[in-house]
């Protein structure tokens, strides 16, 4: 067993949320773990030291100095662990995280630290997306620390949205994931993965671009995933919400087509492989209003001109590289779907269609069909997690 004998650190901070800790705890001990528990003076009002006491078999500190004056070294805890979990981790914590303010047992622990640090955030939905919270979840993936993202629910304060602490069993099973990817012989490990993800957007004028409904979703849980298994992963996206949070990531902005195309072959001629799920526009407008074009007539006519065709070049371009793109298709969709994939010299296709319930852009699942040139292999609705793990698993066991 993956956990077993392993010696998980605790941190609980001021959230309601604390009290689902107890589940954590006792999911960590009943699998074999050596579990310690430390806490911020605040979490002492949300959960009983006795009770995790209790379940984790260690006494539960939540101070630097004791009542009776005896250090609690927190250096040593640092060392200790083999993986620091920070859960619930609050707004406020965050912020001392990543600034480096110093002023209690956790904050203290969390900068000796030399094992993993895992970070599950909680909060109330305002709070949650506010711009400084967004700057120092992105600062900390920065650290090395891994995120696990805050699920959307009903919160504590009657407001429905994101924000909630990731279930007990959804934060055992990230850190779960994260040793037996340690431990695996994954064939992404060290390999260089190029993906591409989201949309491109084709300016008109300063105000307004042709565009398209792409989030981003499926390229930065491609990304995600193959950075779990060992991957360097550099990730060229389009504007998306999503962040990359592991830190095997090397994430680029663009915005244009041909932006993406300048940045894609900075680095293709040094990849293993390549996975194409960004949403590039076909076209362009021939010519970029240099102001804001005025509501002046009935019509307005905007000449367009074709954008390079980035998967095509990345595959006449193919050596050694393992090239995969994907297809978003309404009509004649396998058809269409294997003169692509033939066409562009590619090894493999990921087809989707928007005829499908629960599949496309900006839903949080899919549905999809892995084509190559000797087989077709259809999966059901997913979440676009599962569907990423679906498409590295056949990667790395028909193309590697």
């Amino acid at each position: 067993m993956i956990l077993k004998n392993k010696k998980i650190l605790i941190a609980i901070t001021g959230g309601i949320a604390a009290y689902k800790i107890n589940l954590l705890v006792r999911d960590f001990i009943k699998i074999g773990a050596d579990v310690k528990v430390i806490l911020t003076p605040s979490a002492e009002k949300f959960v009983s030291k006795l009770t995790l006491a209790t379940l984790s078999k260690n006494e539960v500190l939540s101070e630097l100095i004791s009542e009776d004056e005896k250090w609690n070294n927190h250096v040593e805890l640092g060392l200790w662990a083999d993986a620091m979990v920070i859960a619930p981790c609050t707004a406020n914590t965050l912020a001392k995280m990543v600034h480096g303010i110093c002023d209690n047992l956790v904050i203290a622990t969390y900068l000796s630290a030399k094992c993993p640090v895992f970070i599950a955030p909680a909060m109330d939905l305002d709070m949650y997306q506010h711009p400084s919270t967004k700057r120092n979840l992105d600062l900390a993936t920065t650290f090395g620390n891994h995120i696990i993202p805050a699920e959307e629910g009903e919160l504590a304060s009657g407001l429905v949205g994101i924000g909630r602490l990731a279930e007990p069993c959804t934060i055992f099973n990230h850190i779960h994931q994260y040793f037996e990817n340690q431990n695996s012989a994954s064939k992404f490990n060290q390999k260089k993965v190029l993906i591409t993800a989201g949309p491109t957007y084709e300016a008109i004028d300063p105000v307004r671009f042709i565009g398209n409904h792409s989030s981003g979703k499926m390229g930065y849980a491609l990304a995600e995933t193959a950075a779990q298994r060992g991957a360097k992963v550099i990730l060229i996206s389009g504007l998306s919400n999503e962040i990359a949070h592991h830190t095997n990531i090397e994430l680029h902005s663009v915005t244009s087509a041909k932006e993406m195309y300048q940045e894609v072959f900075k680095y293709y001629n040094d990849v293993d492989i390549a996975i194409a799920s960004a949403a590039v526009a076909d076209y362009t407008p021939k010519v970029v209003a240099s102001e804001k074009i005025k509501k002046q007539e009935e019509q307005l006519t905007i000449e367009l001109v074709k954008n390079p065709d980035i998967l095509k070049a990345m595959g006449e371009q193919k050596k050694h590289q393992i090239l995969v793109g994907f297809a978003l298709e309404t009509q004649n969709e396998e058809e269409n779907a294997k003169a692509k994939l033939k066409k562009k010299n590619l090894d493999m296709i990921v087809l989707n269609s928007l005829k499908d319930n629960g599949a496309g852009f900006k839903k949080d699942t899919n549905k999809v069909s892995i084509i190559t040139s000797k087989s077709i292999n259809s999966f059901d609705l997913k979440s676009k997690k599962e569907v990423a793990k679906d498409i590295l698993d056949f990667i790395e066991n028909q193309l590697i």
